[in-house]
């Protein structure tokens, strides 16, 4: 993604964010980025480009906020079934979009990667 004022994208920011949690990495399944923990998605990030302008996070607590964001909605292919969320990044604020993508971690991670985040960074 190009960078505009010499800041990342949100997208990009967000991937940043994402890969600071403990064990989380990055991966590119049908072409899209995503972050994984262990084999588990907790964020997809959608493809580069003017169309990929969103993420996809599994939330619980946030669920009801996060569909209450002017765009969003449950994530397609079953996945909103199961908590996924659809999120528009544009006008979003990134702290929000970053919690949503800890939580949805916190979701998907393993006990002991959870302990580790709360170390550092308690829930």
């Amino acid at each position: 993604m190009p960078k505009r004022s010499g800041k990342p994208s949100v997208r990009l920011q967000l991937r940043d964010f994402a890969l600071t949690l403990p064990g989380a990495w990055e991966d590119h399944p049908w072409g899209e980025i995503v972050a994984k923990v262990g084999k588990k998605v907790f964020v997809f990030l959608g493809m580069d480009g003017p169309d990929g302008s969103g993420m996809s996070v599994k939330l619980t607590e946030s669920h009801e906020h996060a569909l209450s964001v002017v765009g969003a909605k449950p994530t397609g292919y079953g996945l909103g079934k199961a908590g996924w969320v659809s999120v528009p990044f544009e006008g979003a604020d990134v702290e929000l979009l970053q919690d949503w993508i800890e939580e949805s971690y916190r979701n998907v991670a393993t006990k002991k990667l959870i302990a580790q985040l709360d170390e550092v960074r308690p829930a």
